[in-house]
Protein backbone atom coordinates (compact mmCIF):
# COMPACT_ATOMS: atom_id res chain seq x y z
CA UNK A 1 0.00 0.00 0.00
CA UNK A 2 1.55 3.29 -1.05
CA UNK A 3 1.64 6.17 1.74
CA UNK A 4 -1.14 8.51 1.54
CA UNK A 5 -0.45 12.37 1.16
CA UNK A 6 -2.63 15.16 3.40
CA UNK A 7 -1.66 18.74 2.23
CA UNK A 8 -1.73 21.77 3.92
CA UNK A 9 -3.67 24.30 1.69
CA UNK A 10 -2.06 27.92 2.51
CA UNK A 11 1.77 27.92 1.73
CA UNK A 12 1.83 24.64 0.40
CA UNK A 13 -1.08 24.34 -2.71
CA UNK A 14 -1.63 27.90 -3.18
CA UNK A 15 -0.81 31.37 -1.83
CA UNK A 16 -3.79 33.23 -0.96
CA UNK A 17 -2.10 35.03 2.23
CA UNK A 18 -1.89 38.05 0.52
CA UNK A 19 -5.65 37.80 0.26
CA UNK A 20 -5.84 37.00 3.86
CA UNK A 21 -3.56 39.40 5.16
CA UNK A 22 -5.71 41.75 3.25
CA UNK A 23 -8.50 41.17 4.78
CA UNK A 24 -7.00 41.34 8.40
CA UNK A 25 -5.07 44.95 7.11
CA UNK A 26 -9.00 46.13 6.30
CA UNK A 27 -10.50 44.98 9.45
CA UNK A 28 -7.42 46.59 11.29
CA UNK A 29 -8.22 49.67 9.65
CA UNK A 30 -12.04 49.22 10.63
CA UNK A 31 -10.78 49.24 14.03
CA UNK A 32 -8.77 52.28 13.93
CA UNK A 33 -5.13 50.92 13.17
CA UNK A 34 -2.51 49.97 10.91
CA UNK A 35 -1.61 46.31 11.29
CA UNK A 36 2.16 45.87 10.26
CA UNK A 37 3.91 44.28 7.76
CA UNK A 38 5.40 41.54 9.84
CA UNK A 39 2.62 40.29 11.10
CA UNK A 40 1.31 38.56 8.20
CA UNK A 41 3.98 35.35 9.31
CA UNK A 42 2.46 34.81 12.33
CA UNK A 43 -0.88 35.06 11.08
CA UNK A 44 0.31 31.85 9.04
CA UNK A 45 -1.29 28.41 9.60
CA UNK A 46 -3.74 28.98 12.67
CA UNK A 47 -7.61 29.41 12.72
CA UNK A 48 -9.92 32.59 11.99
CA UNK A 49 -10.47 32.91 15.79
CA UNK A 50 -6.81 32.81 16.80
CA UNK A 51 -5.63 34.90 14.47
CA UNK A 52 -8.37 37.47 15.16
CA UNK A 53 -6.60 37.46 18.91
CA UNK A 54 -3.28 38.20 17.46
CA UNK A 55 -4.58 41.26 15.20
CA UNK A 56 -6.94 42.71 18.00
CA UNK A 57 -3.44 42.53 20.43
CA UNK A 58 -1.74 43.98 17.72
CA UNK A 59 -3.83 46.58 17.98
CA UNK A 60 -4.39 46.94 21.67
CA UNK A 61 -7.92 46.12 20.78
CA UNK A 62 -10.39 44.89 23.43
CA UNK A 63 -13.57 43.41 22.94
CA UNK A 64 -16.48 41.32 23.82
CA UNK A 65 -16.78 37.43 22.84
CA UNK A 66 -20.00 38.41 20.82
CA UNK A 67 -18.30 40.81 19.33
CA UNK A 68 -15.25 38.74 18.21
CA UNK A 69 -17.17 36.47 16.64
CA UNK A 70 -18.77 39.82 14.47
CA UNK A 71 -14.95 40.54 13.90
CA UNK A 72 -14.37 37.28 12.01
CA UNK A 73 -17.35 37.35 10.36
CA UNK A 74 -16.75 40.74 8.65
CA UNK A 75 -13.50 39.73 7.69
CA UNK A 76 -13.86 36.43 6.24
CA UNK A 77 -16.92 38.06 4.64
CA UNK A 78 -13.77 40.62 3.02
CA UNK A 79 -11.92 37.43 2.10
CA UNK A 80 -14.47 35.73 0.40
CA UNK A 81 -15.65 38.74 -1.79
CA UNK A 82 -11.59 38.52 -2.86
CA UNK A 83 -11.90 35.12 -4.06
CA UNK A 84 -13.61 36.48 -6.61
CA UNK A 85 -10.28 38.04 -7.97
CA UNK A 86 -8.18 35.17 -7.82
CA UNK A 87 -7.10 32.88 -10.40
CA UNK A 88 -4.55 30.34 -11.56
CA UNK A 89 -1.36 32.38 -10.39
CA UNK A 90 -2.30 31.90 -7.11
CA UNK A 91 -1.66 28.10 -7.31
CA UNK A 92 2.26 27.36 -6.56
CA UNK A 93 4.33 26.08 -9.41
CA UNK A 94 4.50 22.20 -9.39
CA UNK A 95 1.04 21.67 -7.51
CA UNK A 96 -0.87 20.64 -10.38
CA UNK A 97 1.45 18.58 -11.71
CA UNK A 98 2.41 16.57 -8.62
CA UNK A 99 -1.53 15.93 -7.73
CA UNK A 100 -1.71 14.68 -11.08
CA UNK A 101 1.59 12.05 -10.99
CA UNK A 102 0.33 11.37 -7.19
CA UNK A 103 -3.22 10.30 -8.74
CA UNK A 104 -1.81 8.38 -12.20
CA UNK A 105 0.86 6.04 -9.88
CA UNK A 106 -2.24 5.35 -7.37
CA UNK A 107 -1.63 7.35 -4.55
CA UNK A 108 -4.38 8.37 -2.23
CA UNK A 109 -4.38 12.37 -0.97
CA UNK A 110 -6.30 14.78 0.84
CA UNK A 111 -6.08 18.23 2.33
CA UNK A 112 -5.81 19.34 6.10
CA UNK A 113 -6.39 22.93 6.28
CA UNK A 114 -6.86 25.31 9.51
CA UNK A 115 -8.62 27.59 7.29
CA UNK A 116 -12.77 27.85 7.04
CA UNK A 117 -12.49 28.27 3.22
CA UNK A 118 -10.39 25.69 1.86
CA UNK A 119 -13.36 23.73 -0.15
CA UNK A 120 -14.37 27.14 -1.67
CA UNK A 121 -11.24 28.55 -2.16
CA UNK A 122 -9.75 25.20 -3.89
CA UNK A 123 -13.25 25.36 -5.93
CA UNK A 124 -12.88 28.83 -7.26
CA UNK A 125 -9.40 27.06 -8.79
CA UNK A 126 -10.95 24.07 -9.95
CA UNK A 127 -8.88 21.58 -7.86
CA UNK A 128 -11.75 20.34 -5.29
CA UNK A 129 -12.25 17.19 -8.02
CA UNK A 130 -8.92 16.10 -7.74
CA UNK A 131 -8.80 15.13 -3.59
CA UNK A 132 -10.37 12.42 -1.63
CA UNK A 133 -11.44 14.64 0.89
CA UNK A 134 -11.31 18.13 1.87
CA UNK A 135 -10.89 18.58 5.92
CA UNK A 136 -10.90 21.94 6.82
CA UNK A 137 -11.81 24.45 9.76
CA UNK A 138 -15.34 23.91 9.59
CA UNK A 139 -14.62 20.24 10.57
CA UNK A 140 -12.49 20.01 13.50
CA UNK A 141 -12.99 20.96 17.10
CA UNK A 142 -8.81 21.32 17.75
CA UNK A 143 -6.91 23.90 15.45
CA UNK A 144 -3.13 23.23 14.68
CA UNK A 145 -1.08 22.45 17.22
CA UNK A 146 -3.80 19.68 17.40
CA UNK A 147 -3.54 17.15 14.96
CA UNK A 148 -7.24 16.63 14.70
CA UNK A 149 -7.46 18.23 10.90
CA UNK A 150 -5.00 15.68 9.81
CA UNK A 151 -6.36 12.46 11.98
CA UNK A 152 -9.80 13.33 9.86
CA UNK A 153 -8.04 13.66 7.08
CA UNK A 154 -6.49 10.02 7.63
CA UNK A 155 -9.75 8.74 8.60
CA UNK A 156 -11.29 9.59 5.42
CA UNK A 157 -8.59 8.43 3.23
CA UNK A 158 -8.78 4.85 5.61
CA UNK A 159 -5.22 5.18 6.37
CA UNK A 160 -3.16 5.02 9.41
CA UNK A 161 -1.33 8.09 10.07
CA UNK A 162 2.02 6.14 10.00
CA UNK A 163 0.98 5.40 6.65
CA UNK A 164 0.24 9.33 5.92
CA UNK A 165 2.65 11.97 4.39
CA UNK A 166 1.92 15.88 5.84
CA UNK A 167 3.05 18.33 3.65
CA UNK A 168 3.05 21.82 5.64
CA UNK A 169 4.20 25.12 5.62
CA UNK A 170 4.11 26.75 8.92
CA UNK A 171 5.55 25.91 12.41
CA UNK A 172 2.44 25.06 14.27
CA UNK A 173 1.34 22.52 11.43
CA UNK A 174 4.48 21.11 11.80
CA UNK A 175 4.02 20.54 15.24
CA UNK A 176 0.28 19.27 14.25
CA UNK A 177 1.68 16.85 12.27
CA UNK A 178 3.97 15.06 14.18
CA UNK A 179 1.83 14.93 17.62
CA UNK A 180 -0.30 13.26 15.50
CA UNK A 181 2.36 10.43 14.05
CA UNK A 182 2.83 11.41 10.40
CA UNK A 183 5.37 11.66 8.54
CA UNK A 184 5.94 15.24 7.84
CA UNK A 185 7.20 17.37 4.95
CA UNK A 186 7.92 21.14 5.61
CA UNK A 187 7.84 23.48 2.90
CA UNK A 188 9.76 26.31 2.78
CA UNK A 189 13.16 27.38 4.53
CA UNK A 190 14.85 24.50 6.52
CA UNK A 191 16.12 26.59 9.19
CA UNK A 192 12.74 27.61 10.09
CA UNK A 193 11.04 24.80 9.61
CA UNK A 194 13.48 21.57 11.53
CA UNK A 195 10.48 19.57 13.39
CA UNK A 196 9.79 18.87 9.85
CA UNK A 197 11.40 15.09 8.97
CA UNK A 198 13.03 16.71 5.40
CA UNK A 199 12.07 19.87 4.17
CA UNK A 200 11.83 21.79 0.96
CA UNK A 201 11.54 24.52 -1.01
CA UNK A 202 8.49 23.92 -3.09
CA UNK A 203 5.88 21.18 -4.56
CA UNK A 204 7.54 21.61 -7.41
CA UNK A 205 10.66 19.81 -5.88
CA UNK A 206 8.37 17.13 -3.96
CA UNK A 207 10.03 13.79 -5.00
CA UNK A 208 7.20 11.09 -4.22
CA UNK A 209 9.62 7.82 -4.37
CA UNK A 210 12.52 9.95 -2.47
CA UNK A 211 9.85 11.00 -0.02
CA UNK A 212 8.85 7.30 0.62
CA UNK A 213 12.27 6.47 0.96
CA UNK A 214 13.51 8.60 3.60
CA UNK A 215 10.03 7.66 5.63
CA UNK A 216 10.61 4.06 5.13
CA UNK A 217 14.12 4.38 6.18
Amino acid sequence: MKPACIFDMDGVLVDTADYHFESWRKLADHLGFVLADDMKEHLKGISRMASLAIVLDNGGIQVEETEKENLASLKNEWYIESLNEVGDEVVLPGVVNFLHHLRDIGVKFAVGSASRNAAITLKCLGLDDLFVSIVDGNDVLHTKPNPEVFRNAARDLQYKEADCIVFEDSQKGIKAAKAGGFFCVGIGDRNALKAADIVIPGINAANYGHIVATMKG
